[in-house]
């Protein structure tokens, strides 16, 4: 899975411009996540239509850039989330980011991405999401 990552200086109405650029084009957004950093706004996203998108956020004056991200899946339950991430720890690799995407019957949808992608998936082989 890929995803778009920006990151700008924290202002009211960042999200709602990036949210028109995308509109214009007609790009649906799947998924959004904007955090506030200090004076720094991290907004993540994942939409239909990747390359478009990326090129109408970096033709608006957006610092976007790309991101592979793994996506797997692994119990709804207490704990599930600690075992994945132990892995890594265990590992010494870093997460970028992790987010819960879509927690349903029981199973929750998790989006992973670190610096080190091709190696992790043999750490995550068994909860892995093959695209």
């Amino acid at each position: 899975m890929k995803e778009i990552v920006i990151v700008a200086h924290n202002r009211a109405g960042l999200v709602a411009d990036i949210c028109e650029v995308l509109a214009a084009r007609r790009i649906n957004i799947e998924t959004l996540d904007a955090e506030e950093v200090t004076d720094l706004a991290v907004v993540q996203l994942t939409v239909d239509r990747f390359d478009e998108a990326l090129q109408a956020l970096r033709d608006a004056g957006f610092d976007a850039i790309s991101e592979d991200a793994l996506v797997i899946r692994i119990p709804d339950e207490p704990g599930a989330l600690a075992k994945v991430a132990k892995r890594f720890k265990d590992a010494d690799i870093d997460l970028r980011s992790i987010r819960i995407i879509r927690r349903q019957n029981g199973v929750a949808t998790v989006a992973l991405a670190t610096s080190r992608s091709q190696q992790v998936i043999d750490l995550v082989s068994d909860c892995l999401v093959r695209e």
